[in-house]
């Protein structure tokens, strides 16, 4: 950060937590003091009961995250780039993927190398007619290190992600959509307002079934199918011990809108 300027910016809009990554002179370009505040804000906002969902954007009209700072990466060793860089974004983009409530991806631009990555980590991604992405580690001679080799392959079939890694080239907002690896185009004027839209629909749901839920897929990704039906089974009849389940099917019987408390 230069100048005291805030790498993270925290912004409300109802239910909705906004962190935009603040770093326009570099694209938005990831490096360790940025991750380390991306994670106290992301932190504070998956804490904060009054949070329902939280949407992750970049500052300005060109970049979502154009990657890592290249500078900062080249002039690491191995080890200092393990134990700084590696562990922090690995940490960091897990925390978001394995968080309790919705985390959007707003992609407002480049989203090339960790932008790629850090949108694989997200649950809904939403991006302008103008996003660009791609993981072009290759064509500086290293690979894909923020989760990228390894969630892409698990998102997209294998053929793409290894034609995305292998040849390093970036790709339109409609080739990402086509193999499934955003949810929605929208016009970059429309960005902000489409996704608050689609998140403030995600907030009228109930948080704790939510949660469940995700914890449901994401633990059932890792498993066998049979594993996973098993798992499915028990956390479809957990949620029946909540008052919000409950609610849900009366409000369904009495033709009225569902409140839902997260209890």
């Amino acid at each position: 950060m230069s100048g005291g300027k805030e790498a993270i910016v925290v912004e409300r809009h109802g239910a909705a937590g906004v962190l935009t990554i603040n770093r326009p002179e570099t694209l938005n370009a990831l490096d360790v003091p940025t991750l380390l505040e991306l994670d106290k804000r992301f932190g504070e906002l998956e804490t904060d009961p009054s949070v329902r969902v939280v949407v992750i954007t970049g500052a300005g009209d060109k970049a979502f995250v154009a990657g890592g700072d290249i500078g900062d990466l080249d002039s690491r060793g191995s080890m200092a780039h393990y134990q700084e860089f590696a562990e922090t974004i690995h940490r960091v983009f897990r925390r978001i993927e394995i968080a309790d409530k919705p985390v959007m991806s707003a992609i407002n631009g480049y989203a090339l190398g960790g932008g790629t990555e850090l949108l694989l980590a997200t649950d809904i991604r939403f991006a302008a007619s103008s996003a660009r992405f791609g993981l072009p580690e290759i064509t500086l001679g290293i690979i894909p290190g923020a989760g990228g080799t390894q969630r892409l392959l698990r998102q997209v079939p294998l053929c793409r992600a290894k034609e995305i890694m292998f040849s390093g080239r970036h790709f339109s907002a409609e080739t990402a959509l086509e193999i499934g690896l955003i949810n929605r185009i929208v016009p970059p004027a429309d960005l902000m307002s489409e996704t608050l839209a689609f998140a403030e629909g995600l907030a009228e749901k109930s948080p704790l079934i939510l949660k469940i839920l995700k914890r449901t897929l994401s633990d059932g990704g890792d498993m066998t199918l049979a594993a996973g039906l098993a798992h499915e089974k028990i956390m479809a009849s957990i949620v029946f011990d909540t008052a919000d389940a409950h609610e849900g099917c009366r409000a369904f019987l009495e033709k009225r809108k569902a409140t839902f408390t997260g209890k």
